[in-house]
């Protein structure tokens, strides 16, 4: 049987913290923000973290290669995908 591949959209979409925790990307700041005060674009620019048992593994499978590499460091490898020495 081949390798799964990783879906390409989640790896730029999504990323996973040490902890095991998804980082993503707010919805709502796209169009329609006139009537939105500054303080809740703020907010809503900001990332938020997803623990939510069903999407962290469907993430998880998504991300099957890892995280894309980041300009300024090496390739993020969560905590829980660390072999345990």
């Amino acid at each position: 049987m081949p390798k799964m591949k990783s879906h390409k959209a989640s790896r730029t979409r999504i990323r996973l913290t040490t902890t095991g925790k998804i980082l993503r990307t707010q919805c709502g700041v796209r169009h329609l923000l006139a009537g939105r005060s500054p303080k809740r674009m703020r907010n809503l620019v900001k990332k938020t973290t997803t623990t939510t048992t069903g999407y962290v593994r469907r993430a998880r499978l998504a991300l099957i290669e890892g995280q894309p590499k980041r300009k300024d460091g090496p390739k993020y490898i969560a905590k829980a995908d660390r072999p345990q020495a």
